[in-house]
């Protein structure tokens, strides 16, 4: 009845009683209809006349017009449109990736090609700028191979 952790009591507090009131229902009166529906007479082919009250019968909603394609072909048509759109686009992107790896490897090449290029130029015009190491070094091997000449 008392929180665990509190050392005093609760306060009291008023109560209130509340008490049900009966229901009284007011008397129900047939009510009239506000107006009186038409009459109407229809005279048949044999001659004989026939008068009653006029039923107006509940309408169906006029159809709507349904279009010449239906939605989902429309739908369906668009869907392989993009489909169709997409497979360019990735037959595109293959053949662009073809023609990238092409390209690198033309780039490597020609890097290769000029870079053998300057080699083979420091090569050849060493004996022409430096021409006694290069025959220094001939004539070692020449000794060393006991070439003697």
């Amino acid at each position: 009845m008392f929180p665990e952790n509190t050392r005093h009591r609760p306060a009291k507090q008023p109560v209130t009683i509340h008490e049900p009131t009966p229901y009284t229902a007011a008397p129900v009166v047939p009510v009239q209809p506000a107006g009186v529906p038409s009459v109407t007479s229809i005279v048949l082919p044999d001659g004989r006349v026939i008068t009653g009250y006029a039923i107006d019968h509940n309408r169906p909603a006029p159809v709507t017009a349904k279009p010449l394609v239906s939605r989902t072909a429309v739908n369906i048509a668009l869907g392989g449109i993009g489909f169709g759109a997409v497979c360019g686009g990735l037959v595109l992107l293959t053949t662009f990736i073809a023609a990238l790896a092409a390209l690198v490897q033309q780039l490597i090449i020609l890097a290769a090609v000029i870079f053998g290029g300057f080699i083979a130029v420091q090569v050849l015009t060493a004996d022409r700028e430096r021409g006694a190491t290069t025959v220094n070094i001939r004539k070692a091997v020449i000794k060393r191979n006991h070439f003697h000449g």
